[in-house]
């Protein structure tokens, strides 16, 4: 009897064999979105909201209603040593700024009460920053009574365009776009120096018509 049952143990052992010999299987690909993944933005148009697809649709108007305010009504700080940060036309390529920390300051012009307002405010240096995250390209400004943040999506090779919120006073900064309508604002980046640039705030919700934050490498 146990003459029998040889052949059928010599194959088994036969197979073990091969199956120990064989090629182990490729591991299996990464997981999207996994450590590994490099950062992929969507579309900025399928995340902003109506008001401020609405803004950003209107830059043009803010521009020019915002320049002609700052020319004819009184203001507070040098204006004309900004050069080309109130060009409208000042933007060149590539736009994307490398992440880390910068100086930047704010230029509010026009005036959302009108002729009795300021046209235009220059205030001081704050301390801003880039920094890369798995989401992409944030932009923070750290310090100040107004401090915004947000996401840059790519828009071409001459705009990024943010999405962001608005943080007050002594709150924390702010990281919640499309959750509070009154914190809410969109913005273009450009470039418009060798290591300078800026962003447009269309329609800011406070005070002026147009708001450029000016930013070089600290």
């Amino acid at each position: 009897m146990p003459r029998l049952f040889r052949p059928s143990i010599l194959i088994a052992l036969a197979a073990a064999t091969i199956a120990a010999c064989a090629t182990p299987p490729p591991p299996p690909p990464p997981v999207p979105g996994g450590p590994d993944a490099s950062p992929v933005l969507r579309d900025w148009r399928g995340v902003v909201t109506a008001r401020d697809r609405d803004r950003y649709t209107r830059l043009g108007a803010a521009w020019s209603l915002a320049l002609q305010q700052a020319d004819r009504q009184r203001g507070s700080g040098d204006l004309a040593s900004t050069g080309d940060l109130i060009d409208p036309d000042a933007g060149r390529s590539p736009v994307a700024p490398p992440p880390g920390d910068y100086r930047c300051r704010t230029v509010k012009l026009g005036s959302q009460g009108g002729e009795d307002g300021l046209g235009y405010v220059v205030y001081g240096w704050f301390a801003c920053r880039i920094e890369q995250t798995p989401a992409g390209l944030k932009f923070s400004k750290l310090t100040g009574s107004q401090r915004p943040s947000g996401l840059l999506f790519p828009e071409d090779e001459r705009q990024m365009v943010l999405l962001g919120s608005m943080a007050l006073a002594e709150e924390p900064a702010a990281n919640s776009y499309g959750q509070r309508p009154d914190r809410d604002l969109v913005a273009v980046l450009e470039r418009i120096g060798e290591r300078r640039w800026r962003l447009v705030l269309p329609w800011p919700q406070y005070e002026s018509n147009l708001d450029l934050i000016e930013l070089v490498p600290a």
